[in-house]
């Protein structure tokens, strides 16, 4: 299991998300989410230019075993999509922190503070 990013924040539903510039949060899952699901075979991600509320399901990853849904942590506006990540699912397994599925610019960034940090996440995930 690779160390969490400090300057992450993370979901009760194993998605990380990272501010950057201009309100826009770059989304992706975690280690623990890619090691639980296995091998990802599939994923579906959310429409650029759709909007989603802050912990509406948005987008879906498959693997080997099963399908999870994926939830945007904040409310606003899908702006990117990881169109790579569509043609091979398997970078997430290989790089769960480096590899995003979805950008959306927050409404409210502040919003993000409601996700867990760093240590508490690897708290939840330990027990």
């Amino acid at each position: 299991m690779s160390e969490l990013p400090e300057n992450f924040k993370y979901a009760k539903t194993h998605e990380w998300s990272k501010l950057e510039e201009g309100n826009v949060v770059r989304v992706g899952i975690t280690d623990f989410a890619q090691e639980e699901l296995g091998d990802l075979v599939f994923v579906e991600l959310p429409e650029t230019g759709k909007r989603f509320k802050a912990g509406e399901q948005c987008a879906v990853v498959e693997s080997v075993k099963t399908a999870s849904d994926l939830f945007s942590p904040v409310s606003g506006v899908i702006v990117a999509v990881n169109e790579a990540v569509m043609d091979a699912p398997e970078q997430v397994n290989d790089e769960p922190y480096d590899t995003w599925l979805f950008c959306i610019k927050a409404d409210n960034p502040a919003e993000l503070d409601d996700l867990m940090d760093a240590v508490s996440y690897q708290q939840m995930i330990s027990d």
